[in-house]
């Protein structure tokens, strides 16, 4: 019914494995393949393959060579190779890449640009990492100043007899 996907082809293997029953959140960043059969919150990105199991579920933003959907997704995916969409998948969100395969029974709400331009689809990989970066500077910006508005706070409510003993 669709095409079999082959974990060993082109020498890949499995670098990483988010289980069935395993909830993760969190930034993934490797070479190889991560399969996702649990539950995972966050951003992948790699040059290798990202597999969503039929029992995975992913709410993420997922940058890799190839981007294989059984399970749920909700978040924007870029694929430098190829994205398929199993007949279990579910994806909502946006796809960016040159090739795409939907196998009939696929749920997808979204947009999906195909790009044929590698040097468009790297810029636009480099303008979502960059936005994530400046994203976390602000981030740690603001929560710096929080920090130190509840030290102020705090010292701010204790007693000036308390406060002044040593």
């Amino acid at each position: 019914m669709g095409e079999n996907i082959d974990l060993q082809d082109e020498g890949a293997f499995v670098n990483s494995i988010i289980g069935e029953g395993t909830k993760l959140k969190g930034e993934f960043e490797l070479n190889g393949l991560l399969r996702i059969d649990g539950n995972f919150q966050g951003r992948v990105k790699t040059k290798g393959k990202v597999l969503v199991g039929k029992n995975g579920t992913a709410e993420c933003e997922i940058i890799a060579g190839t981007i294989v959907i059984g399970g749920k997704v909700k978040g924007d995916i870029i694929a430098t190779e190829k994205v398929t969409l199993l007949s279990t998948g579910q994806l909502e969100g946006s796809i960016k890449t040159p090739r795409l395969v939907i196998e009939e029974g696929v749920i997808f709400n979204g947009t999906c640009e195909i790009i044929n331009d590698k040097n468009k689809l790297e810029k636009i990989k480099e303008e979502i990492l960059n936005k994530e970066k400046d994203k976390k500077d602000k981030i740690e910006i603001n929560s710096r100043k929080h920090d130190e508005y509840l030290n102020n706070k705090l010292y701010e409510k204790v007693p000036s007899n308390i406060a002044n003993k040593s």
